[in-house]
């Protein structure tokens, strides 16, 4: 085998003891899902059985995954910087294996708007969790308080908007596509950026 092949070798076999583990199952529990011996399973994780592809296959569908993301080799630009908007005091990573969603870090200081007509509706869903501090997220007619790691979760449709609660709050924010764009449509239109998710 080639340096290479042997890398891919020793990844694939790290990843299906690690699946197997992260599961809760036993080199039993495995084999028996996936129609092999127990000893040839353990051969398999420990290099002393060749891989067969019919096996990588029937292994994938027993750990719930594909061959492809068993095998996957592609770890370039593991690491990369933010897009820093300094305008809306926001930091944005792109989710490169979900293209459209955006991962958003936000500081913020004002509480939410008093106004609803300030609030926001638009298609897609939304996550979020408090890093510090405390924030208010106005959800239609609900008024929640989000503390230091608690988390929200929110169709956009519903007319939002969050804001610090008794001093500067920090939260890291998901969204998918649709939530994405509903806000940067909302930031060309001159809406005040501070009053929305």
């Amino acid at each position: 085998m080639t340096q290479g092949a042997d890398e891919l070798d020793s990844l694939v076999r790290k990843r299906i003891r690690a699946l197997r583990v992260a599961q809760g199952w036993s080199l039993e529990e495995l084999a028996v899902r996936a129609g092999l011996s127990q000893s040839t399973l353990s051969r398999i994780e420990n290099g002393q059985r060749r891989l067969a592809l019919d096996q990588l296959v029937t292994l994938a569908r027993a750990l719930d995954t594909t061959l492809d993301q068993l095998v996957e080799t592609a770890a370039d630009d593991v690491v990369y910087h933010p897009v820093v908007d300094t305008a809306h005091g926001l930091m944005r990573w792109p989710v490169r294996a979900e293209p459209g969603m955006t991962v958003v870090r936000r500081h913020m200081t004002d509480p939410p708007p008093d106004d609803p007509s300030r609030m926001r509706a638009h298609p897609g869903r939304e996550w979020l969790v408090v890093l510090s501090g405390t924030a208010t997220l106005l959800l239609g007619n609900r008024r929640l308080r989000v503390e230091t790691d608690q988390a929200a979760e929110f169709p956009t449709m519903l007319p939002h908007a969050i804001g610090a609660e008794g001093g500067p709050c920090e939260i890291l924010g998901i969204f998918d596509r649709d939530a994405r764009r509903g806000h940067e449509r909302g930031d060309e239109a001159g809406q005040d950026a501070s009053a929305a998710t």
